[in-house]
């Protein structure tokens, strides 16, 4: 499978998370987004830009939990809620923004 953007085709598995992490940038998690009918605001990129910290830091996408708990701590109680990560991406917080930022499904997603 592929996603193709701005010309390019950028190669992916079946559920759409790219197969070369460095292939990444925004305007590609963007384009990713509209094609799943998503529009991607300031506070879905404060996440994202957060997880690819993360996965530079620890190499892994953290699960939910982990992600809400370190949401937390960084930006806040008011963010670091699962209401509020599910308000921004509706079908999994650690899931869909994984996908968005280019890197791999986090562990213990189904």
């Amino acid at each position: 499978m592929a996603i193709e953007f701005n010309g390019t085709s950028y190669e992916t598995d079946e559920e759409g998370y790219l197969v070369d992490l460095s292939a990444w940038k925004p305007e590609l998690g963007d384009a990713m987004a509209e094609a799943d009918g998503a529009t991607l605001g300031e506070n879905h990129w404060e996440v994202i830009n957060f997880l690819r910290e993360y996965y530079e830091e620890y190499q892994i996408a953290p699960a939910v939990r982990v992600l809400t708990k370190a949401i937390g701590k960084r930006l806040g109680k008011d963010k670091g809620n699962s209401k509020y990560l599910y308000e921004l991406f509706p079908y999994g917080p650690a899931k869909q923004a994984c996908k968005y930022a280019g890197l791999p499904k986090p562990t213990g997603c189904v």
